[in-house]
C-alpha cells in the first residue's frame, strides 16, 4: 500500500480478523477490538504521510500483536539465575507463599467488639513483639521517611551528616524528600568524617530532628570517622530531641555469621534511637512496605499525621507481611525464601548444579564456583560464595533471548561470552522448569 485510498476500512480489517478465528479476538469486547483497530490505522495513515509503504496483511497482524498483549498478563513469573537476591527489577524479596483471602475480610472490622476497628492491628501485635516498641506500616521505607520528616521537623531544622546524603534506586535523594517534606537540612561534618562535636555545634532552638541514615547501598573506606550511635543517642537526649535512624534494609535476622555486616532493627532501638524505620522487601524478605517504629508518643504523632492515611498500606500487603513476620516470630528462615537463598550451604547449591547439569546432555556445559550478590541496595561491598553452571553456545546474546522469552522467562547472566546461571536464587521447585526452558532454548 502507497496511498490513502489503499488502507482498508474497519469494518474490513474486523472481517479479516474473523476469518482468522483467533480466540483472544473473539473473546475481547467489540468496542475495545474496535479502538485498537483505529489505533492502527492511524499509525499507518502517519506512516504513508511520512512516505513509507505498508505490507499487505501487516494492518492485521499489528492489531492481534496489540489483542494477544492485552489478553495476557503482563506480570509474570520469572525464574531467576543471575544469582542476585533481592533483584530490584524482579520484585526484590521473592515472597513467602501465602493464599489471599477471597471476599470479604476483617480489614478494618473488630470481631469481638462488633464494631469499626483498624487495619494496624493485624501487624502491630507482630512488631511488638519482634522489636520490643510499638509500629505502624506504610508503603515503602521512602514514604516512612518523608512521615517522620513532615511530622516531627515540618518548616524547622534537621540534622544530618554530609556522609549520609545519599542517593537510592530511581533518584530517591535524602535532601529532595526532606525539602518536600518541609523539613529544613542541616549538614554537619564532611563526606568522610563526622564527629559527635558537629552535631553538638549544629543543634540550636530551631532543631527537631537528628537523623542517621545507614548507607545501605554503598560503603565509605579508609579515613572515616562516625559517632556511636548509643552516643549520639545522649547528645540526643539531652537536648531533649527524637533521634531517628532510616536503616533502609530492615535486618530482623543476624546474618553476621555469614559475614554479612547489617545493623539489626532492635539493635539501633536498644542502641538509643527514638525511631527507626526500614523496608519490608530487602533483607525482611516480605513485600513492598515500610516499618516506622520506637517511642510509642512519637509513633502515635506520626499515625496521626493526615499523610499517613494516602501511605497506607492494603488487605493484601498486610497478609502477605504477617505471614513474614510470623515466620520471622518462629526464626522459620527456610519459609521466608530470600533468607532460605542466603543462608544455603554450598554444598547444597553445588548438588543442584549436577542435578540440573546432568539433565542436559547435549549442551557443552561446566560448574564453577562463583559469587552472588545480596542486592537490592543491601551490603554493597559483601557477596556469598555460590556455584554457576555456564553454557557454551553458538551465540550467547540469541539464547539468552531464547530464555528471556519462553513461557517462564529464565533472567540470566552474560559472562565471556558464556551462558552463566547462578543455582544460589533457583528454588527446589524451579529446577524441572529450568531444566524444559534450557532444553526448549537449545
Amino acid at each position: 500500500m502507497s496511498s490513502f485510498r489503499e488502507l482498508p476500512s474497519v469494518d474490513q480489517v474486523l472481517r479479516n480478523l474473523a476469518l482468522r478465528n483467533l480466540d483472544h479476538v473473539d473473546r475481547l469486547p467489540h468496542e475495545l477490538v474496535v479502538s485498537q483497530i483505529r489505533s492502527v490505522l492511524a499509525e499507518r495513515r502517519e506512516a504513508l504521510k511520512n512516505g513509507q509503504a505498508i505490507q499487505e496483511g501487516t494492518i492485521e497482524r499489528a492489531v492481534e500483536e496489540r489483542l494477544h498483549v492485552l489478553a495476557q498478563s503482563s506480570l509474570r513469573c520469572v525464574i531467576n539465575a543471575t544469582g542476585v537476591i533481592l533483584h530490584t527489577n524482579l520484585g526484590r524479596a521473592p515472597l513467602p507463599p501465602f493464599t489471599p483471602i477471597p471476599g470479604y475480610s476483617n480489614l478494618e472490622y473488630d470481631i469481638e467488639a462488633g464494631e469499626r476497628g483498624k487495619r494496624d492491628a493485624h501487624i502491630a501485635p507482630l512488631l511488638e513483639s519482634l522489636l520490643g516498641k510499638p509500629g505502624i506500616v506504610v508503603n515503602n521505607n521512602a514514604a516512612a521517611v518523608y512521615l517522620v520528616l513532615n511530622e516531627l521537623a515540618a518548616g524547622s531544622e534537621v540534622i544530618v551528616s554530609r556522609g549520609e546524603l545519599i542517593e537510592i534506586g530511581d533518584g530517591f535523594r535524602i535532601p529532595d524528600i526532606m525539602a518536600q517534606s518541609g523539613a529544613i537540612l542541616r549538614e554537619v561534618g564532611t563526606t568522610n568524617r563526622t564527629r559527635l562535636e558537629d552535631y553538638q555545634r549544629a543543634i540550636t532552638e530551631r532543631t527537631r530532628l537528628i537523623l542517621r541514615v545507614h548507607p545501605s547501598n554503598f560503603r565509605v573506606s579508609g579515613f572515616t570517622a562516625r559517632p556511636e550511635l548509643k552516643a549520639l543517642s545522649e547528645l540526643a537526649n539531652k537536648h531533649a530531641i527524637p533521634l531517628y535512624e532510616d536503616l533502609g534494609s530492615g535486618c530482623l535476622a543476624d546474618l553476621r555469621s555469614l559475614g554479612i555486616d547489617e545493623p539489626l532493627v532492635k539493635e539501633s532501638l536498644h542502641s538509643g534511637a527514638s525511631l527507626v524505620s526500614f523496608s519490608c522487601d530487602k533483607l525482611l524478605g516480605g513485600p513492598q512496605a515500610g516499618v516506622i517504629s520506637g517511642d510509642e508518643s512519637l509513633v502515635r504523632r506520626v499515625r496521626r499525621n493526615p499523610m499517613y492515611r494516602a501511605f497506607r498500606v492494603d488487605k493484601l500487603i498486610l497478609q502477605s507481611l504477617e505471614t513474614t513476620l510470623h515466620h520471622v516470630l518462629r526464626q522459620d528462615w527456610q519459609s521466608i525464601p530470600a533468607l532460605r537463598m542466603i543462608l544455603a550451604p554450598l554444598e547444597e547449591l553445588h548438588a543442584r548444579a549436577q542435578r540440573i547439569g546432568s539433565q542436559l546432555s547435549g549442551l557443552d556445559l561446566e560448574f564453577h564456583k562463583a559469587e552472588s550478590a545480596i542486592g537490592g541496595g543491601s551490603t554493597p561491598d559483601q557477596t556469598l560464595l555460590t556455584w554457576t553452571i555456564e553454557l557454551k553456545v553458538a551465540s550467547p546474546a540469541a539464547f539468552e533471548r531464547r530464555l528471556r522469552s519462553g513461557d517462564i522467562p529464565v533472567i540470566c547472566r552474560i559472562q565471556r561470552d558464556r551462558i552463566v546461571l547462578d543455582m544460589r536464587t533457583v528454588s527446589d521447585e524451579e529446577e524441572a522448569l529450568l531444566i524444559a526452558a534450557l532444553r526448549a532454548a537449545s
